[in-house]
């Protein structure tokens, strides 16, 4: 049983962590959940998860911030789907220009997530 796939969540918004997680877990997926940007990048170093969800706005380090590391410092090509509310178009750009692979707006449907989720993690 060793072999789930790992996904690390990055969101500030305890809620709606623990129902995304929740969600994902029940499909099958092992998940790790940072609070802030800091704590997501060390638990993508520690645990090298198949796939990254990251909110844009986060306290410390933003979820740009993640993106970046994960591309530049770490050199890994693991999909990272950003959330953001609405309205932030050009921060949502920026994300892609740094290689996000995907982007869901808030408020977020689990249900959708989750098909995204494993259209990703095939």
């Amino acid at each position: 049983m060793g072999n789930k796939k790992k996904i690390v969540l990055a969101e500030d918004n305890s809620v709606l962590s623990l129902l995304l997680k929740f969600r994902l877990e029940k499909e099958g997926y092992e998940l790790l959940v940072a609070i802030d940007g800091k704590q997501a990048i060390e638990l993508i170093e520690e645990h090298k998860p198949e796939l990254i969800l990251t909110d844009i706005m986060m306290p410390f380090v933003s979820g740009l911030e993640v993106i970046s590391h994960v591309r530049n410092k770490l050199n890994l090509q693991t999909p990272v789907i950003v959330f953001s509310s609405a309205g932030q178009e050009e921060i949502v750009l920026k994300a892609f220009d740094l290689g996000a692979t995907d982007f869901m707006s808030k408020p977020l449907s689990p249900h959708e997530l989750v098909i995204r989720v494993k259209r990703l993690l095939v």
